[in-house]
């Protein structure tokens, strides 16, 4: 533990060291190195090697103009002035000289062939939103959903939040698991600061990536070329980064520190609430080269969630314009939660040779967490006056329904996921081959305390499983007082893997048309063994293939299909069950994937655009149904539903504001399941309609004032049902989700607008804006909250609301 965490702050401590070399990589604008750039100084020069690498020395106290140069690229210079023993580390970009040679890197469609979207870094900058980030921009991307603004967790076609896979340079991170609610959540494990590259795929994705039913999430750090200090202040929180280059270039080091309080956005809800959030994040990324052939690297992140969350009052109106009614709550209580993880990754990467690569990689994750809350509501249910004309006129003026409740938990859980894994690449020709074998081993120690006591108009209500009949008031019942709900177990549960995978890519042509094909498998053996009593070992097989052709034609256009046999091992959540018992016979979920995609690229205006368009079809077997809570799933652990999901989407991205990328997404889905043979239902993810906006603007007399438009709407997920509720008993949906956000950002430097002189020359960028969250203050509702009326036998579903309008200012600067 002291280890890791020394490793943590270690960069911290390095970035004061010094050389007296100018070095830095020459890049392009799509951050591929440049070999072959001719650098003059002092009648001297060099040139950078096959990964755009340069390093040169030059006199002290003398100003020296450096010439970088290219037969391909414009030529740059650049003024050194030495004033002591120091390192200059300089790493520019380098502009195509003509259109025609930036339509050659244009035309590399390697990612699109394999089915992967490609999300430019600049987005997670720029994305406006109360949870911006990469997750942020993938909810504008068609298949991509999520009604919980407060959440960065996201269902892709129809699968829900436990079915994506998420990996960071190569090694898969996870979240805390006792979450229950978005506001609860703080920060997403990836820092937008670190990012290189981010690729992401909705389906029938490759043999390498792991297995997950629904989508990949491949996320690359960068290796820092020189030093700087990036900082995002906002009324929400803090983002501060430091990165360098030492050691003559052969490390690499970057440490982020981030900071979240939800407090503006919670506040801004229906119920009035004593809340001090305190979620913090430290990061750090370092890469050595040990050797022009070996590289070391380590990823580590500590994250400390402290949630507490003390309500007072609540007052929601809701109904008809004809007929209102109100909820009035009065809490007692507080709720204080916990979420502490933990993780660190090391990683070799060794190239045997130009074509044969092999990387070995060693990762662990820890999370503590502790969920307790005790919280005592007595609320009120009453008809409103809709008389314009009365004394009364939007008061209550009947009270149709009295009670309260208590809500109880004491739940901790502690987690350790341990793993080493073997890949190797090689590369013959326009042939490839990826292998890679993984062992995992999983402790999980759960100890779960909850129930819930319900009581309205003086009468305990029973739970819904009691035998005897319910006929209060009117004839009091005189057994015991039972919880509502109740749960208690203690689960530890150890878990083994072994997976692998095999695939074989190749890149060729059949006749004039240039083709891709991908082909592999991937296979996984595990054992569980829960509580000491019994011992399960299953096995699943995952066949996978993609095809992709680029006819030679007129039109650039691309068509790809891919699809396999997909499997879903289990993870402690979905083995545990309603009642919070682990069933270790839980199977592997299955699904079988097909999608046909095309990618058409035009010109329009005189500028650039791309029409992608994906049709999909899923066939799931051994389904382990659930229920939402919120950003909480619980699963049946039964594998007795199967499922299907079909849909489409379409993007269409390009400038529709010359110099600015947007682009407008649409998705249409519709997902059933079958429980037990009675009968198909929509499932809690069966998102039917989807459209997504994310725009791009500036002043055309102002350029550096720019304007950013994020827009989501989806029609309504069904849900809303009471706890514990037979879904067969309750289909209804909730409302559609509407939502709209608006940022406006001035741009005082950047690499455009360099400042030589005064205050600003500080910044290699500075810019400041303000932001509006849900613009149109619509009230969008995530689940209902149940009140009971023993008088009347009847049940109401009172939509909780998330965030309303919400103001934010935010600050960005590089030094």
């Amino acid at each position: 533990m002291k280890k890791l965490l020394f490793l943590l702050f270690f960069p911290g401590f390095l970035l004061a060291q010094q050389t007296a070399k100018v070095t830095g990589i020459v890049i392009n604008k799509y951050n591929q190195p440049i070999e072959g750039v001719a650098i003059s100084y002092l009648e001297k020069g060099t040139v950078t090697n096959a990964k755009g690498l340069y390093e040169f020395t030059i006199p002290i106290k003398k100003t020296v103009v450096v010439t970088f140069s290219h037969v391909s690229y414009k030529t740059i210079s650049k003024k050194f002035t030495a004033r002591g023993s120091r390192t200059f580390t300089y790493s520019p970009t380098l502009d195509f000289k003509s259109e025609a040679l930036e339509e050659v890197v244009v035309k590399n469609r390697q990612k699109e062939a394999q089915g992967i979207t490609e999300i430019k870094t600049q987005k997670v900058a720029t994305i406006t939103g109360p949870n911006a980030g990469v997750e942020a921009v993938l909810m504008t991307l068609p298949g991509v959903s999520n009604n919980n603004e407060l959440s960065t967790q996201y269902n892709v076609r129809g699968g829900n939040f436990d079915e994506n896979l998420v990996y960071v340079n190569g090694i898969e991170v996870y979240r805390p698991f006792l979450i229950r609610s978005g506001q609860q959540e703080g920060l997403s494990f990836i820092n937008s600061h670190m990012i290189q590259h981010i690729n992401f795929s909705a389906g029938g994705f490759q043999a390498q990536y792991g297995d997950k039913l629904s989508s990949v999430l491949d996320i690359t750090y960068r290796k820092p070329t020189e030093f700087a200090t990036q900082v995002d202040l906002s009324l929400l929180g803090a983002n501060i980064t430091v990165e360098n280059t030492l050691l003559d270039n052969k490390l690499h080091a970057m440490l982020g520190v981030r900071y979240r309080d939800n407090s503006l956005l919670v506040n801004s809800k229906q119920t009035d609430v004593n809340f001090n959030p305190n979620f913090t994040d430290i990061q750090t990324y370092i890469s050595y080269n040990l050797s022009s052939k070996t590289t070391v690297s380590f990823l580590g992140n500590f994250a400390l969630n402290n949630y507490n969350y003390q309500p007072l009052t609540r007052k929601t109106r809701f109904g008809t314009v004809a007929d209102p009614i109100e909820l009035t709550v009065f809490y007692n209580g507080q709720e204080k939660d916990s979420y502490q993880t933990l993780f660190g990754a090391l990683s070799a990467n060794y190239n045997v040779s130009d074509n044969l690569t092999i990387t070995a990689i060693a990762s662990s994750f820890n999370t503590q967490e502790q969920e307790y809350f005790d919280i005592e509501a007595a609320y009120r249910l009453g008809e409103v006056n809709t008389n314009a004309a009365g004394e009364d006129f939007g008061e209550v003026e009947f009270s149709q329904g009295i009670g309260s409740q208590i809500n109880h938990a004491r739940n901790d859980l502690d987690a350790l996921i341990s793993n080493i894994q073997l890949k190797a690449r090689l590369k013959d020709g326009t042939n490839e081959w990826k292998a890679g074998v993984k062992f995992q081993t999983e402790n999980f120690k759960d100890r779960i305390r909850e129930w819930e006591v319900i009581d309205s108009v003086g009468f305990s209500v029973r739970p819904p499983s009691h035998t005897t009949p319910q006929d209060q008031p009117y004839t009091p019942y005189e057994g015991p007082i039972e919880p509502y709900q109740q749960i208690k177990a203690d689960n530890d549960v150890t878990t083994n893997r072994i997976a692998g995978f095999l695939q074989f890519s190749r890149k060729s042509f059949w006749k004039e048309h240039q083709i891709w094909m991908n082909i592999g498998v991937r296979s996984q053996f595990w054992n569980v063994r829960a509580n000491e009593l019994s011992n399960q070992q299953q096995f699943t097989i995952s066949p996978r293939a993609q095809f992709s052709i680029k006819p030679d034609w007129k039109k650039d256009m691309l068509f790809r299909i891919s699809g396999g046999w997909y499997s879903q091992p289990p993870l402690y959540r979905e083995m545990r069950d309603y009642n919070g018992n682990v069933q270790p016979q839980t199977k592997a979920q299955k699904s079988i994937h097909l999608v046909a995609g095309n990618d058409y690229s035009f010109t329009l205006w005189n500028r650039p655009f791309k029409l992608t368009t994906e049709m999909y079809y899923k066939s799931l077997s051994d389904v382990n149904a659930y229920a939402v809570d919120n950003v909480r799933i619980r699963y049946r652990a039964d594998n007795v539903t199967e499922a299907y999901a079909y849909g489409l989407d379409v993007r269409l991205n390009g400038e529709f504001v010359p110099g600015t990328d947007s682009w407008f997404s649409i998705g249409y889905l519709k997902t059933e399941e079958n429980i037990n043979n009675r009968g198909y239902i929509a499932r809690p993810t069966d998102q039917r309609l989807k459209l997504g906006i994310l725009f791009q603007d500036y002043v055309p007399n102002l350029p550096d004032l720019k304007a950013y438009l994020n827009l989501v709407y989806n029609t309504g997920l069904p849900g809303g049902a009471p706890a514990y509720a037979d879904v067969y008993d309750y289909t209804n949906r909730l409302n559609d989700y509407k939502r709209a956000d608006i940022g406006v950002s001035y741009i005082f430097a950047d690499a455009n607008k360099i400042h030589s002189k005064g205050f600003l020359k500080h910044f290699k960028e500075l810019s400041a804006g303000i932001e509006l969250f849900n613009v149109f203050d619509i009230r969008n509702a995530i689940t209902n909250t149940w009140v009971r009326d023993a008088y009347s036998k009847r049940q109401y579903g009172i939509p909780n609301y998330m965030t309303q309008r919400v103001l934010n200012f935010k600050l960005k600067m590089k030094l």
